[in-house]
């Protein structure tokens, strides 16, 4: 998991374009922050992750934890994660 600015500056992405695979992106809104937002993933095989933005403490986030899912927290979210 990493942010659009992160890949950026890691030299995986352009500013202005999506990255470009095996990196997809989550959408969410341009303010959302770990204060209000869990970023969610989920191992669905060996080393390839699914990931998801939901607001934290709400039915959906405890949906995804009760799935298997776990959140990632901010110091993990890195281009080299």
């Amino acid at each position: 998991m990493a942010t659009q600015r992160q890949l950026v500056e890691a030299g995986i992405a352009q500013p202005d374009k999506p990255p470009e695979l095996p990196w997809h992106r989550i959408q969410g809104t341009g303010d959302a922050t770990t204060m209000w937002y869990a970023v969610m993933r989920k191992e669905v095989r060996p080393d390839i992750f699914i990931g998801a933005l939901c607001l934290r403490h709400s039915d959906h986030h405890a949906s995804l934890l009760h799935g298997g899912w776990h959140e990632v927290g901010p110091a993990d979210i890195a281009a080299g994660s």
